[in-house]
């Protein structure tokens, strides 16, 4: 076996993951990265007179938004286990970040299924970018993982979110309701299937470095 500190990532092999689009390089950040990233996030997500996400973390000044963006991603590397894991990537386009695209799983093993989540920097919506990088996490799910179905969810008043999720083949699965600023949102709740996933499927993506992290997706 070879020595672990000879390895590039010893401690830590999903560092050496990484997904590859036409346009886009998806990655765990740490180091400047991290930092670049949160300052996306400090730059403007979304207008001030919306919010589309369930945890309101983009409330406040630049300055919390970054925070709480670079501490969020520290948490899930964290809180990691095989059972309960979450996988936050840096976005890149032309070697810059852009946004973050997360992938989840729970009781993966067994469940087969993944939810996704991510954010674009308010500079660079519009081009595309947020289907590219949903495809991105999709194939490491599917061809990577062999998840069973994909689960997402929007709020019905965010029409760029859900037409992300049906351009890439998604199926509306029913409506929910959370609690956001304490006001009642609804959300659509969305489900891909494998079948579906493989039919509609067209953004050529390329993984590396999956096989030395398997094992923490609770993946065989």
């Amino acid at each position: 076996m070879e020595p672990l500190l000879t390895q590039p990532h010893p401690w830590w092999p999903l560092h050496g993951l990484r997904l590859h689009t036409p346009r886009l390089e998806l990655r765990l950040p740490d180091g400047e990265l991290l930092n670049e990233l949160a300052q996306v996030a400090a730059d403007g997500v979304h207008e001030p007179d919306r919010m589309p996400f369930t945890v309101p973390w983009t409330d406040g000044s630049p300055g919390d938004r970054g925070r709480a963006t670079y501490r969020n991603v520290l948490s899930t590397i964290a809180n990691w286990s095989p059972d309960n894991w979450h996988l936050s990537l840096a976005v890149l386009h032309e070697g810059k970040a852009v946004g973050r695209q997360d992938l989840m799983g729970r009781r993966f093993a067994v469940t087969r299924e993944v939810e996704t989540g991510s954010w674009l920097g308010l500079a660079h919506q519009g081009l595309g970018i947020g289907t590219e990088m949903r495809a991105a996490a999709l194939h490491l799910a599917f061809a990577g993982l062999g998840a069973r179905a994909a689960l997402s969810a929007a709020m019905v008043d965010n029409p760029r979110s859900l037409g992300v999720s049906r351009r890439l083949g998604y199926r509306d699965d029913g409506l929910t309701t959370a609690v956001v600023r304490d006001r009642p949102a609804t959300l659509r709740r969305l489900r891909l299937e494998r079948a579906e996933w493989e039919r509609l499927r067209t953004v050529d993506v390329r993984i590396v470095g999956l096989d030395a992290c398997r094992g923490e997706f609770g993946a065989p």
